[in-house]
């Protein structure tokens, strides 16, 4: 029985793209895998105005993040942070109980959490609470971009890990395009 392989300096040439093509294609599902949890919503939302300060501060994400190093800052417009206790995550939810005698005014939050996949995520988001509420906006502003360590970096991971098993496709297209432009020739000619 002939093998499709050819031994020779041919044969593990083509042995080496087709190892090289499958490596190629088993990493594109592994970027998605390796994405950051992602923050699906706030309570209160971002840049809404409530009658009174809430009791406390919710976050819901699309994954469990770890316990480990979690941070939830609400800060006052003079920059004092109105948080009380240590921050509380049951399943997907991470909640931040809010002094009990904090001013009105607009508050900044400000988080930071272990994402589920073991990397720290952050970003902030605002609302307006009790008498100051009459000269906020009536619109919610849009969401804040993600910070440098936050959501963004499981895309630019994917988009990088993209462009790589893009890469190397192309070389290995090119390579295998080389091969059988000589293999056309014959042998005689390739030398």
């Amino acid at each position: 029985m002939r093998s499709t392989f050819r031994s020779g300096p041919g044969g593990r040439l083509t042995r080496y793209l087709l190892v090289l093509v499958t490596a190629a294609l088993l990493m594109v599902p592994a970027a998605a895998a390796q994405a950051h949890d992602v923050l699906e919503a706030t309570d209160p939302a971002n840049g809404s105005v409530v009658s009174t300060v809430p009791a406390k501060i919710g976050l819901t994400f699309d994954h469990t993040p770890i316990a480990i190093g979690s941070i939830v800052r609400v800060e006052d417009a003079t920059g004092t942070d109105q948080a009380d206790g240590p921050v509380t995550i049951v399943d997907n939810h991470v909640t931040q109980a809010v002094k009990a005698d904090a001013p009105d005014g607009k508050y900044t939050v400000i988080w930071r959490v272990v994402s589920s996949d073991g990397h720290p995520i952050e970003g902030t988001f605002t609302f307006t609470a009790g008498a100051a509420n009459k000269t906020a906006p009536a619109t919610p502003a849009p969401a804040p971009a993600p910070s440098a360590a936050g959501t963004g970096t499981g895309l630019q991971t994917e988009l990088i890990t993209a462009g790589a098993v893009a890469a190397v496709l192309v070389i290995a297209l090119v390579v295998a395009g080389i091969f059988i432009k000589r293999r056309l020739r014959g042998p005689e000619s390739g030398r």
